[in-house]
């Protein structure tokens, strides 16, 4: 592990260059990932996640070398997810992570949950996400992840944190109240969409409020110490840092609890901000 980029934030970040809003080509992302990989900062680094349509398409084939590493989001649905699977032994590539939402706003989630939990039972190695909506069965689909990754499968939550629509960012209550929700039911979970800065922020462009992934990061370290929900809430919308960074720095040197992190089509945006912060020791090339 670097002494730059302390255990806490190990692996917080994935590579989701090309999804928006960034949608770089994957010939750039493949080729910036490898930029991040050798960097003074790689520990902060997750995989690249990559849309399993372009992985079908054979779009990854002549990219990469052997020992590549992504992450690969269902695009495809979760019936072609083995399809799409297919075409990264050939390659040399290895899918660290399948991430896949099982229904949409409104929908029951436990049809598209039964389907993913039996493709998961089929991956060896793989940790596999299920995208729940905050809405309609969020509670019930909990349980029954939880029952799954209890019985030994590599299971997880995701959760979308923003987007192209109000309805898309949960209020800090709806956030707080998810976050305590997986820690009583010691599920980990990812969070997508929305968390471009460390601090909770007005985008003046869209008019929406964006939470900020330092706040995640604080609320969460005090869930998982048994904060009650009012009070992972608060450290959700507070815009000081202060407190932010406290919590941060005094569990630096410890494995990040229940957050495995989250996407962002730019690696710089939060490594800047983690450095402002005097979270992350900047290197040579910051």
């Amino acid at each position: 592990m670097s002494t730059q980029v302390p255990r806490l934030l190990a692996g917080l970040v994935d590579d989701a260059a090309v999804f928006p809003p960034g949608s770089a080509s994957l010939p750039d992302a493949a080729l910036t990932h490898r930029t991040h990989r050798d960097s003074w900062y790689a520990d902060l680094v997750g995989p690249l996640l990559v849309p399993a349509s372009a992985v079908a398409a054979g779009e990854l084939s002549g990219l990469v070398s052997d020992g590549f590493v992504v992450g690969l989001i269902g695009d495809t649905g979760i019936e072609r997810l083995p399809f799409a699977l297919s075409f990264l032994p050939p390659d040399g590539i290895t899918a660290r992570q399948v991430e896949v939402a099982v229904a949409r706003r409104g929908e029951d989630p436990q049809p598209g949950l039964a389907a993913l939990l039996a493709l998961a039972e089929g991956l060896a190695g793989v940790d596999v996400y299920a995208e729940i909506p905050l809405s309609f069965g969020l509670m019930g689909a909990l349980d029954t992840l939880a029952g799954a990754r209890a019985a030994g499968l590599p299971v997880a939550a995701k959760f979308r944190t923003g987007g192209l629509a109000a309805e898309l960012f949960p209020t800090p209550a709806e956030l707080a109240a998810v976050i305590c929700a997986c820690r009583d039911r010691d599920l980990p979970f990812k969070l997508t969409a929305g968390l471009h800065h460390a601090l909770r922020h007005l985008d003046p462009e869209t008019g929406f409020t964006h939470h900020g992934f330092g706040n995640v990061l604080a609320a969460t370290l005090a869930a998982a110490e048994g904060a009650d929900l009012a009070a992972v809430a608060v450290l959700l919308t507070t815009a000081d840092p202060r407190p932010l960074v406290e919590a941060a720095r005094a569990r630096r040197d410890d494995a990040r609890p229940l957050w495995v992190g989250f996407g962002s089509c730019s690696i710089l945006e939060p490594l800047t901000d983690l450095i402002r912060l005097g979270l992350v020791n900047g290197g040579d090339e910051a």
